[in-house]
């Protein structure tokens, strides 16, 4: 009878077709599932299938007219790219005072203490603090047309945001600072952009700025302290002719000094952006107002339809605010031109699960490495064979949802399979945007399946302003980043080098558009080489065009090398493909023209490594199988299926690999602080390793 019940409940009229679906199960999927588990199996499995997507998705980008191949977004309201959305909204300055009025001063940032609930200041709150430090900066010699670049060199945290908005109420300039740069890189910033004024968090940054000056003459005059400090710092300071002050002595000075705003124009210079690079020293990408606001506006635009967002939306910021990935095309101008809100995470990233509890944020940007975390923990607990069936089957069905273009959080297998996942996002997420690295496909589709909402992949870097392409709504296809942004146009040009050629749909990816910065501060031959004389701005990156409309990103430019036998080498699109591989966490891909073939440094995923491997027969701790061989040579032979696969060539593929224990970091000056390989300090690295595999070889 109970049976039947829900049978009932769940229409399904046929309780013998039930029986014989259920007979259809491998035994064991079947076992230990109770009776309400197995009828919605049974309802879910039988469900009517998908209609078609509810957009032409072979139109998503179209040729630009004598454009050279270019091609621009069906968004465009005209045959011009998109410079703003809001009227009202032409400059960061604007972008703050339309999110003042259409919150009606609402709580605009927050910050919590461990154990404590958020805390709000308001819009009306964050505006007079940003004047009050603006005002003190003017008073202190800065001013829109002389001493104009502001160091800020904090955490994310309520100051940071307020002290950028006090750059952008009077004309002047923010120049972020990021302390993984390194001593050396910080002084040359301060050098380039004669900064005389830094912001920063905590004493220990102070200190790194008064090594990085002393004895040098350098342009610093005063550094505002966030935190509290002690006398023996004001004393060091005071010898390198550097006052500093608590930001709040400095707040009223500028209350006591208050100014009115110096409102700046769109062409206005917002912010010196300098890219850490993975050889040489940083470049200082300057960013004006309408390149920010113009990248906003596309952003806005492609999600206006199923995810305006609005004053009751919540963003949680934990990326580097130093990036332009999380400063402004998300949290300074996205978020707070709606009048929404921005909570901050603690500061420590081990945490900040329990800060998304805590915020519930709707707006959550990813980067991969967390996707993949994410990812990884939610199969980690399928540890039985039933579990492991659920979990595949619950994702099947959520799957065949989003290729109707459904997506959701309320159905049977969100209740059932997916709602802790959901929950430890908050619960309340209902926009995710990735971007910065490659997603796997699979990742990207289980995780949008899983946790039910908008979930955007974009591309760009920061000589755009962080985006110039972003997928679709109702386009969830994963293995490309969406046609180009309404922003912007995108063209492909031959490199002839690497058989990449234009006419065939490839080529080096180009973009043009009111977001492609200005050029690279005080260094006009760097800026030629990154912008042609037609406007373009030449990527480094190598993109194909698929069906759809949409781009691909298949490979790079700048890091390709010849083997001995002649053939050209692009490592990266070869770490790409084994990065595919279930054990690897990591891995980097060296050859030159003095060998004939190439070798790889594996860095094993120790969580996932000895779960794989031990199919194999093979068992021991982390440590002691990274030195093992027989492992060395499955995870080898793991990288070769994958490569044929993707169809590398032979000479594309490694012929020995080493295994490394530790992964490559900011902190060990294997990775830049985006996450990228430094590719001459790993070959300096394991250059002993690499010798004794062409030793090997040779052999």
């Amino acid at each position: 009878m109970q049976a039947q019940e829900v049978l009932r409940q769940l229409r399904i009229p046929e309780l013998e077709d039930f029986r014989h679906y259920m007979r259809s199960l491998p035994t064991n999927a079947l076992m230990g599932m109770g009776a309400f588990a197995a009828i919605t199996t049974y309802w879910f499995a039988t469900r009517p299938k998908a209609l078609t997507p509810p957009c032409d998705l072979g139109l998503q980008s179209v040729e630009i007219p004598g454009g050279d191949r270019a091609r621009r977004s069906v968004l465009n309201d005209s045959d011009e790219p998109m410079t703003h959305f809001y009227s009202d909204a032409c400059t960061m300055y604007e972008v703050f005072q339309r999110g003042l009025k259409v919150s009606n001063d609402g709580p605009c940032l927050g910050s919590r203490k461990p154990n404590q609930p958020y805390e709000w200041q308001s819009y009306r709150e964050v505006a007079d603090r940003a004047e009050h430090i603006g005002s003190a900066l003017l008073h202190r010699g800065h001013s829109h047309t002389g001493d104009k670049f502001v160091g800020i060199f904090s955490q994310n945290r309520p100051e940071w945001t307020i002290s950028e908005l006090a750059c952008y109420t009077y004309s002047m300039v923010a120049v972020p600072l990021y302390d993984t740069l390194g001593t050396e890189a910080i002084g040359y910033i301060i050098d380039k952009a004669s900064i005389s004024t830094v912001i920063c968090d905590v004493p220990q940054k102070a200190r790194l700025i008064l090594d990085c000056i002393s004895g040098k003459g350098r342009t610093v005059k005063t550094i505002v302290l966030i935190e509290p400090f002690d006398s023996e710092l004001v004393s060091r300071g005071q010898e390198c002719g550097i006052e500093i002050l608590s930001l709040k002595e400095f707040e009223a000075i500028g209350e006591a000094n208050l100014q009115k705003p110096v409102l700046p124009k769109p062409d206005d210079l917002a912010l010196i952006c300098f890219t850490s690079g993975t050889t040489g020293n940083p470049k200082g990408a300057m960013l004006t107002h309408g390149n920010v606001i113009s990248n906003t506006a596309a952003f806005i635009r492609i999600t206006e339809v199923h995810c305006m967002l609005n004053l009751h939306d919540i963003h949680v910021s934990y990326l580097p605010l130093a990036h332009m990935f999380e400063r402004l095309s998300l949290h300074q101008c996205v978020i707070l031109i709606h009048g929404a809100r921005i909570g901050y995470f603690q500061g420590d990233i081990r945490l900040l699960m329990d800060d998304l509890k805590m915020l519930q944020p709707t707006v959550f940007p990813v980067v991969p490495r967390l996707l993949n975390r994410m990812f990884d923990k939610v199969f980690g607990q399928a540890n039985t064979p039933l579990k492991k069936w659920l979990l595949d089957f619950a994702f099947r069905r959520k799957e065949a949802e989003l290729k109707c273009g459904v997506v959701r959080k309320d159905s049977m297998w969100d209740k059932l399979i997916f709602k802790k996942v959901q929950a430890s996002l908050g619960g309340r997420v209902r926009l995710i945007i990735t971007g910065a690295a490659p997603v796997s496909p699979t990742i990207l589709t289980f995780l949008r399946a899983a946790l039910g909402c908008q979930f955007y992949e974009g591309y760009g870097q920061t000589e755009c302003t962080a985006g110039c392409s972003m997928t679709m709504p109702g386009d969830w296809t994963a293995g490309h980043v969406g046609p180009p942004l309404p922003c912007n146009a995108v063209k492909l040009v031959d490199v002839v080098e690497m058989n990449y050629l234009a006419a065939n749909g490839e080529g080096e990816v180009c973009v043009k558009g009111p977001n492609v910065f200005k050029g690279y501060l005080k260094d006009p031959e760097k800026t030629a080489e990154a912008i042609d004389q037609d406007g373009w701005l030449h990527t480094g990156d190598i993109g194909k065009w698929l069906p759809n409309g949409t781009l691909k990103i298949t490979d790079r430019k700048k890091h390709i090398f010849k083997l001995a036998q002649g053939e050209y080498i692009a490592p990266e699109k070869i770490e790409c493909v084994y990065s595919l591989s279930d054990p690897v966490a990591q891995i980097f891909v060296h050859g030159d023209s003095l060998q004939a073939c190439l070798v790889g440094i594996v860095v094993p995923d120790p969580d996932f490594l000895p779960i794989w491997i031990k199919k194999k027969g093979i068992e021991g701790s982390y440590s002691e199988l990274c030195k093992n061989k027989d492992v060395k040579n499955a995870i080898l032979e793991d990288l070769l299926r994958l490569g044929k696969e993707a169809g590398l060539k032979s000479f594309e593929q490694v012929r020995e690999i080493a295994l490394h224990p530790e992964l490559f970091s900011v902190h060990n000056g294997l990775l830049t602080p985006t996450l990228k390989a430094k590719r001459a300090e790993l070959r300096s690295y394991f250059r002993e390793q690499i010798d004794e595999l062409y030793a090997t070889i040779k052999i």
